[in-house]
Formats: structure tokens, sequence, C-alpha cells
């Protein structure tokens, strides 16, 4: 896969769209796009994530990455904002899918672990 190839995944609900970082060969996500993605709360995510990086399976320091993202200021109109958010590639993506017991969980896993999309 390029740089420049896009790859669209549908959850098959209708509903679940996710706006995406694509950096290199890999796309990276938000705890809440993860959550969103596999249909659980945002606590879930962190548990899982927590015990991924305790047992050693993944290297957090490999995984994550800190973006800065700009919101609206909830209490200043026409004012901005700047924050910090981790995100986590797809090696950690799917880790987390494989511990999530959910059907959309397992529609993820197997559309990432397909040989072509």
């Amino acid at each position: 896969m390029q740089s420049s190839d896009i790859i669209i995944y549908d959850a098959g609900d209708g509903h679940t769209k996710l706006d995406v970082r694509l950096d290199g060969d890999t796309v990276w996500l938000t705890q809440a796009q993860m959550a969103e993605l596999f249909g659980v709360n945002t606590p879930a995510i962190s548990k899982h994530l927590k015990n991924i990086f305790d047992e050693e399976e993944l290297d957090e320091e490999v995984v994550i990455s800190k973006m800065e993202i700009t919101t609206r200021h909830g209490a200043i109109e026409e004012k901005t904002q700047t924050h910090s958010v981790k995100v986590y590639n797809l090696d950690a993506v799917i880790s987390v899918g494989y511990r999530v017991n959910s059907k959309r969980a397992t529609r993820f896993r197997r559309w990432a672990t397909e040989p072509v999309h």
C-alpha cells in the first residue's frame, strides 16, 4: 500500500464513520475512535490498552504517537484551543480488537486480517 492509498472501512451498521489519520503505511486512531469502531465505551478501550502494555504484547513507544488537534473553545465564541491527544497505530487497534467482545470487533478483525480489501 502506498501512502496515497485510502482504505474505507464499513462497519456494516450504516452509522459508523471514522475520520482517520493516515501516516506512512498505517492509520492512527484515538481511544474514542476505537470505542466507536468496536461499539464499546472508552474505559473498555483504556483497560485493554493497559493490559496490552502491561503484558508487553506491544511497546507503547512504538504504537503511540501524540497529535495536536484544534477545537472550538467551549466558553468563548470564535476562539479555538489546541489539545494534545494520544493516537494509536493499526497494530494497537487490531490488538484491542482481539480483546473486545463485540460483533463489531469481530467484523473489524476479519476485515483487517483479510489479504486484500
